[in-house]
């Protein structure tokens, strides 16, 4: 993605938009890690912290701000809910001042829940 400022212009790494979400996610309460489903088997897996980043799919809007979807294993018990509305707060917010792009939604898919 490319910002121009009076200085001149500005290159984000899609990486630097999967990293930050897939971290703001994980740290909320409630929230196991990030999930990929395996194209072989279909089953849902728990992703390590060096590869959270497969969790995340970042879209780029042609206005300037970017849509965000992720997979997550959240903890049993958990009111599912909260921590989706908690996790969409803390992307919204990390991402927007980290990088200063306005973030358009944050959609939060719950792949499993573990004990």
């Amino acid at each position: 993605m490319k910002q121009r400022t009076d200085k001149g212009e500005i290159r984000i790494a899609s990486e630097v938009f999967t990293n930050l979400t897939g971290a703001a996610a994980t740290n909320c309460f409630g929230v196991k890690g990030m999930a990929v489903r395996s194209k072989t088997d279909g089953l849902v897996h728990l992703l390590r912290r060096e590869s959270m980043s497969k969790g995340v799919k970042v879209l780029y809007n042609e206005d300037g701000t970017v849509s965000v979807q992720l997979h997550i294993i959240v903890d049993a018990g958990v009111n599912l809910m909260a921590v989706s509305r908690s996790i969409m707060n803390e992307v919204r917010y990390n991402v927007s001042r980290l990088t200063g792009v306005e973030v358009k939604s944050v959609d939060v898919c719950i792949d499993s829940m573990t004990n």
